[in-house]
């Protein structure tokens, strides 16, 4: 963490100066305002969090409810999700209370009495081998509660406006902001007012039963799966000697996903309820918890739940629905979407592979710094159009995703010839539910493949996979990719050829190009953070003689940034080398990512005006 840099802190460093708007935010939701966000789930909380440093962009978020959420029903965390809390600035303290999940286990039926379950499979988890982030459960309303601190904390002072709900919106074709929200106040001394405010761009993270994708005609395309599960999270007794470790439980009596809890005494279970009957117009969810208990030790035979209390639980259908659209654009329609959609309010699943929460984030944060950027003049109004594009294909692979786990987790012992098959397939497809198969296309932000042998470790499209280097400053061991923060910057990492020669000039050469984008009165850094790692040891070179792009001066002291040069050779902390691990050019390459953390653009050092180029594309001169 850096800090000091305008000036010296004495208190959390975390609690940013707040500026712009943030500086004498009113308490009252304003008639007008730049965005509003309607609902405070995931996608919601943390697109306040992103919005908040954009300080002088007028951001508000309503939610229905009279306060902060207190019984969340996610709480599966992939490693994408905690990769994306490190750069909010909070996955240390997360993964602190979380439950960690190390181990899968799985049970079937017993050939000698079927009656009876037994320990098939014993599987290390996925998130162990392809991240160095953890595959984590926690619960949502704590992922809120540290998105909403992030809000707070951030220089817009974001935090929601509680009690007040979503009733309807219009569209208009023109004026200053052209959605016109009508809420109503559902809680306090202005309960059941009702007040029409006006937004530049509206967000709906309202749900599944979105009344912002009813409002602007969107639809959810799809079915439910006519089949029902009870979930409950639970502090119990047992002899079941797995309950603090992860399971999936098949028995002639049905299915168990069983997932432990942080704290380390509470557990949430999945009970498999069966097919629902043609007909049953949702009664199935309205069976008794103590019906589900029932199952749930029908299950586990020969082994017994004896539930102490029972904090939450729920009935549900399963369902696979995708909108048809993300935002209320149409085609030939000439004008920028002004109404999005993110999270369940454009795509809904089973809650079993624990996708809902993770990829309703990475909705929000794709969009959050497009609507950053568009309006603070830093990007076109087309870089818009964008979220949708990148983020429905995403959607229906999930939706794919799911049906085949569910319908695997579904089946009866009788239709199971391989008793590993469901192992080898949570295994196989390890990196999809971790987030890290996402890949975005060729776009204004997406640069096209022509040097991505360069770069073979970092594709294109792809969230940039970290390595450790080192620090040159310091010889510290770090994550090149754990220094970038959410803070709406691009970063631009230059791999250095063996004698640093090109680098120089590269260097000298994009100077021009940071100094076109980057306001006069702005750190220079404050669009780029520009950083270059060396192919020799961090002692083999003097830190002082790099080109003074990667030493820039910043803040109203114009104090030096030491932490922009890295050396990639192995030293006593750092085993391995970046070029060799991500397959880099020995004659240097530039890697460009977004603020969203995915690769934008692969370029040679030796095509400087290639890299102006792109982002001439994506951004708008200062």
């Amino acid at each position: 963490m850096q800090f000091h840099h305008h000036g010296y802190v004495s208190a959390d460093p975390r609690v940013q100066d707040a500026a712009g708007l943030g500086i004498e935010r009113s308490p009252e939701l304003p008639d007008d305002m730049d965005v509003l966000i309607v609902g405070s789930g995931p996608a919601g909380m943390l697109l306040a969090a992103q919005m908040s440093q954009f300080p002088h962009v007028s951001t508000r978020i309503i939610e229905r409810r009279e306060g902060r959420l207190v019984l969340g029903q996610a709480d599966g965390i992939q490693p994408r999700s905690v990769e994306t809390f490190q750069a909010f600035g909070f996955a240390e303290r997360i993964v602190a209370e979380a439950y960690n999940i190390g181990w899968m286990n799985f049970w079937g039926p017993n050939p000698e009495n079927p009656g009876e379950i037994i320990r098939t499979a014993r599987t290390e988890d996925y998130g162990l081998k392809i991240s160095e982030f953890p595959h984590l459960i926690v619960n949502q309303a704590r992922v809120l509660d540290y998105f909403a601190e992030a809000a707070v904390h951030g220089p817009g002072r974001i935090a929601p406006d509680y009690g007040i709900e979503f009733v309807d919106l219009t569209v208009h074709d023109e004026g200053e902001y052209p959605v016109e929200v009508h809420v109503r106040y559902v809680a306090g001394d202005r309960a059941g007012e009702e007040r029409t405010v006006r937004a530049k761009y509206v967000v709906g993270c309202d749900g599944a039963r979105s009344g912002v994708r009813k409002a602007i005609g969107r639809t959810h395309v799809g079915a439910m799966a006519a089949h029902a599960w009870g979930v409950m999270d639970v502090l119990v007794n047992t002899d079941f000697p797995d309950w603090r470790t992860k399971c999936a439980i098949n028995a002639e009596a049905g299915n168990i996903l069983h997932i432990p809890r942080e704290g380390g005494y509470l557990s949430r279970v999945y009970v498999d309820l069966g097919e629902v009957p043609e007909g049953d117009n949702r009664t199935v969810r309205h069976t008794p918890l103590e019906a589900v208990i029932q199952k749930a030790n029908d299950i586990l035979h020969p082994y017994t739940l004896d539930v102490k209390e029972v904090a939450w639980h729920s009935v549900y259908e399963v369902g696979h629905r995708v909108t048809d659209g993300f935002d209320d654009s149409e085609p030939g329609y000439d004008r920028a979407p002004r109404v999005f959609l993110t999270g369940d309010a454009c795509h809904t699943h089973s809650a079993k592979a624990g996708q809902g929460m993770n990829v309703s984030m990475q909705d929000g944060f794709n969009l959050g710094w497009k609507l950053g950027y568009v309006l603070t003049g830093r990007s076109p109004e087309t870089l818009l159009s964008t979220y949708s594009e990148e983020r429905h294909p995403v959607a229906q692979q999930l939706i794919d995703f799911d049906r085949e786990w569910s319908t695997l987790m579904a089946r009866k012992p009788e239709e199971i010839s391989d008793p590993t098959e469901l192992a080898t397939f949570y295994l196989g497809t390890a990196e999809f539910p971790s987030g890290f198969m996402t890949q975005y296309g060729d776009s204004m932000i997406v640069a096209a493949d022509s040097a991505q042998q360069l770069a073979a470790g970092f594709p294109l499209g792809k969230r940039f996979k970290s390595v450790e280097v080192t620090r040159v400053c310091d010889g510290n061991a770090v994550h090149l990719g754990h220094h970038a923060r959410a803070d709406g910057r691009w970063r631009v990492y230059a791999f250095a050829d063996r004698s640093g020669e090109a680098l120089a000039s590269w260097a000298k050469a994009f100077t021009e190009t940071v100094g076109r984008f980057t306001p006069a009165d702005a750190d220079i850094d404050a669009i780029f953070d520009v950083k270059a790692i060396y192919q020799q040891r961090y002692d083999e070179f003097e830190i002082t003689a790099v080109p003074e792009l990667f030493l820039p001066k910043t803040g109203p002291l114009e104090l030096t940034d030491w932490e922009k040069v890295y050396a990639a050779a192995p030293s006593a902390w750092v085993a391995s080398d970046i070029f060799a691990e991500r397959e880099l050019s020995r004659d240097g390459v530039v890697v460009v990512v977004r603020p969203d953390q995915y690769v934008a653009a692969v370029l040679p050092l030796t095509d400087p005006e290639g890299l102006a180029a792109f982002f001439a594309g994506a951004l708008l001169p200062a």
